[in-house]
Order: C-alpha cells, then structure tokens, then sequence
C-alpha cells in the first residue's frame, strides 16, 4: 500500500491548477489531504467523487478555513471525525480511517503563529494527538499518522535553522514535543532512512522564490507507531509534483 499526505493549501485552488493527487501520482491506494479550505458542497463530482475513489472530509466551522479529507481507492472498514475534542474538532484538523488493524489519520497541526501566539493551543493540540494515537494502540491497532506537522524537528529539516530559532515551526517547544513524540516509540521513517540527507524540504514560501531557491522546510511527515515499522518498505518527499507551497510526501507498507 502506498499512502501519501500533502497540505494542497485548497483543494479548488489546485484544481483550477490542473493538479490534482490523484492526476498526478498514479500508483497511491490512500491520499491524505490537509488545508482543503472547502466542503463538500463548494466541490464539483471531479472532487469530490473522482472515478475509482472514496473520499471523506471534515471541514471547518470557519468557512474557507483548514479542513482535512481521505481518499482511498477502497472503502475505509471505519471513519473517525476529529478526536472527540470540541476545540480541535471544530477547526476541521483531523480525520481518520481504519483498513483492518491499521489506523491512517490525516492531520493538520495548528501553526503557532508569530511571537508564539498560539503556542499553547498547538501543544494542547500534540498532547491530545498523542492521547487518541494511544487509545487506537491500545485497542490493538497500527498507527500511520499522515500529515502537516508544522514543525521543523531538528537543524537539518529547514535551510536556515539559526534565522528562524523565534519563528512558528521551530520553536523549541514545538522541537521538544517531537522529540518527545519519537520518544514514545514513533518513527520518523525519512529522518531515520535518511539521516544526512539535506535540502530535503516539504513547504516553501510563497514568497521571495523560495521554492526556486530551494529555502525551505521539512514540516510534512509520515509517522509509523512500532508496531508497524517493520512493514514499511519506502517513504519519500516529491518536491518535483507542484500546486500548493506544499509538496506531498509518501510511504509504502506491505499489508
């Protein structure tokens, strides 16, 4: 099975593009998609329904506003909306699907904003992420958790990591819950597989060519709990697959 998340920072705004996932990566069995920035309602049956696809979103409140979906070319044995967290669940942030006892969430992490203005809502955020990944272990299920991290973990995951040491994305309380994460047992598959490896970057900013220049930042992971690491036989970074200030990244498990 190969999985794929990408943040499509909207998903209509990509289509007027001509980039949709499934246009431009061929061979993906589940798409996990974050920032649609839409509903259901806003999409035409190209979106919403493409041929030979499933799709379930949880959007936003806030119109226009963040929103996750899932794609898979099978249907879900089970979809789960948010993480049963009014404060979370109503920003549209997560949603996940079960395939026998694997459990693929599709999440998008709050940004921290400027001077760390939302530092505490991102970490009550992480704390309660950690929280629903444990009960699904508990329960006996595999965790692949898909998504936007906004987070830069370490030096090595942004072009310039001594210019942005009081930026959102590294701050080092976000750096420390990452740590703290891959603590509990979580692997970070690319770092891992790629331990030296530089340039390496998944979000640019729009501005100031970045994305030509190659100055970015690794922010967009694929997170595997122990139990299934041993089954995971690729993951990657696409930075060549266009339409977003996001580029998607993808891992392979044998199931």
């Amino acid at each position: 099975m190969r999985a794929v998340s990408w943040n499509v920072n909207g998903i209509r705004a990509v289509s007027r593009k001509d980039c949709l996932p499934w246009d431009l990566m061929k061979d993906v069995d589940v798409f996990c998609l974050q920032e649609m920035k839409a509903n259901e309602g806003q999409v035409g049956k190209d979106i919403k329904s493409p041929d030979g696809w499933q799709s379930h979103w949880f959007s936003a409140q806030k119109p226009g506003y963040s929103g996750v979906a899932i794609y898979s070319r099978e249907e879900p044995d089970e979809i789960i909306e948010g993480m049963d967290a009014e404060e979370f669940d109503s920003e549209g942030r997560v949603i996940s699907a079960t395939f026998d006892d694997v459990i693929i969430t599709s999440a998008y992490f709050p940004n921290s904003q400027e001077k760390g203005k939302r530092i505490d809502y991102k970490l009550a955020f992480c704390k309660c992420m950690e929280e629903f990944l444990a009960s699904w272990r508990d329960a006996g299920y595999k965790t692949l958790l898909l998504g936007d991290y906004n987070i830069a973990h370490q030096a090595i995951d942004l072009a310039r990591p001594q210019d942005n040491e009081e930026n959102p994305g590294y701050l080092p309380e976000e750096r420390a819950w990452m740590s703290h994460y891959l603590s509990l047992g979580y692997h970070d598959v690319f770092r891992e597989e790629n331990p030296d490896v530089h340039d390496a970057y998944s979000w640019w900013s729009y501005r100031t060519r970045a994305r030509e220049r190659n100055i970015g930042w690794r922010i967009d992971y694929a997170t595997v709990s122990p139990e299934l690491r041993d089954q995971v036989t690729g993951c990657a970074i696409h930075p060549d697959i266009e339409g977003s200030d996001h580029c998607p990244v993808s891992i392979d498990i044998a199931i």
